[in-house]
């Protein structure tokens, strides 16, 4: 086994995807998932200090499971708010977004059923699918035709599995379009927005008014509201359902409550200063108008460059750093291969003129 691990390791490394943590770098941001800034925001900060004075005992670990004695009122209070801020009859808080969707796809579809999922979704929905023994269908990225007719020869139950905003194409899905197929054909959706929520508004279920179509919807934390953690929103009997069968629930030691006190201070934050997203929407037509090719959208915050050579992608990111813009080069197998990109994030708070000159140096590294 030690030979066959050096020899994987030895792959990376020769093909140049070998993997190392880094210290956090310091530069102009294009690379963090602090789409509205509130990471680094002072007046959140302060906001989330005022309720911890207010709640010391929160700063304590939890003591144990959610069954046993670390289900605490504050985090079922917070569970209710989250459920309301969203128009879910239900939400259920994890302490990461890998462990939402560990436990939805880990549990919820049973031995013969069928998880029919985009395949460029993300690493968590492929891993948890693994744990429940169900059958796992890829359909082409956005394609609905592809969807349709995987439906139209569905033996059994079906969950669909997409996101809303991907991560690393940086475009969106036609949820509307999914969700109809997903009512015609009598099965279950459930949507990913991680990377949406807060972008666009409380995302883009709640945009769409599709809350009553959808089995359920992941919303983390980590991303635009500058925090960590995770909600699954649902039904009750979804609810009820994963705290009774989710083992990434149910054999995990709860979150200490200072996490939910961050969570809903940033909820607070967030309607309170809506004019952020409004900087974001204007940082992200500023980057478009430069007219680099790329297959995101239009409104997204993830805009994705493609620089097949590996060579040339990892010379124009160490480049750009050296110059102090912070980017990410995606290599295979976080993407496939012959799509390696440069992944650039655009947040609130990036300048003008910081998007203009990034955009001027990759033209020119072209």
């Amino acid at each position: 086994m030690l030979k066959r691990w050096q020899k994987e390791l030895g792959k990376r490394i020769e093909n140049g995807t070998f993997r190392t943590l880094n210290p956090k770098a310091e530069g102009i941001d294009f690379y963090s998932n602090d789409y509205l800034g509130f990471a680094r925001s002072k007046d959140l900060r302060e906001l989330i200090l005022m309720e911890i004075s207010q709640h010391p005992e929160c700063l304590s670990g939890s003591t144990g499971s959610r069954l046993i004695s670390g289900n605490t009122a504050y985090l079922t209070e917070t569970e209710k708010y989250i459920a309301r801020q969203h128009g879910f009859s239900s939400a259920l808080l994890f302490s990461s977004g890998y462990q939402a969707n560990l436990a939805l796809y880990s549990s919820l579809p049973g031995r013969h059923d069928i998880i029919i999922a985009d395949e460029q979704i993300h690493r968590s929905v492929h891993d948890g699918s693994r744990l429940s023994f169900a059958k796992k269908i890829r359909f082409r990225h956005n394609d609905t035709g592809h969807l349709e007719q995987i439906l139209e020869q569905k033996p059994g139950n079906c969950l669909i599995a997409v996101e809303s905003l991907y991560s690393m194409e940086g475009d969106l899905a036609p949820l509307e379009q999914i969700a109809a197929l997903a009512e015609n054909y009598g099965a279950g959706l459930i949507v990913d927005e991680a990377h949406a929520f807060g972008v666009f508004g409380h995302g883009l279920v709640g945009q769409y008014g599709l809350q009553d179509k959808v089995a359920a919807v992941v919303i983390t934390y980590g991303k635009a509201l500058g925090m960590h953690g995770a909600a699954v929103l649902s039904t009750d009997l979804i609810r009820n359902y994963l705290i009774n069968f989710a083992s990434p629930l149910i054999y995990t030691t709860s979150s200490p409550d200072v996490q939910w006190v961050s969570i809903k201070a940033a909820y607070n934050f967030f309607s309170e200063n809506r004019h952020i997203q409004q900087a974001l929407k204007d940082n992200i037509r500023v980057f478009r108008q430069q007219g680099l090719v790329t297959p995101s959208a239009a409104d997204s915050p993830v805009q994705a460059v493609i620089i097949p050579d590996i060579e040339r992608l990892k010379s124009l990111q160490k480049h750009l750093a050296d110059l102090g813009f912070l980017t990410y080069a995606v290599y295979s197998p976080s993407v496939k291969e012959g799509t390696e990109r440069l992944r650039i994030c655009l947040h609130s708070f990036n300048t003008e003129a910081e998007i203009i000159r990034l955009c001027e140096i990759i033209r020119e590294s072209a």
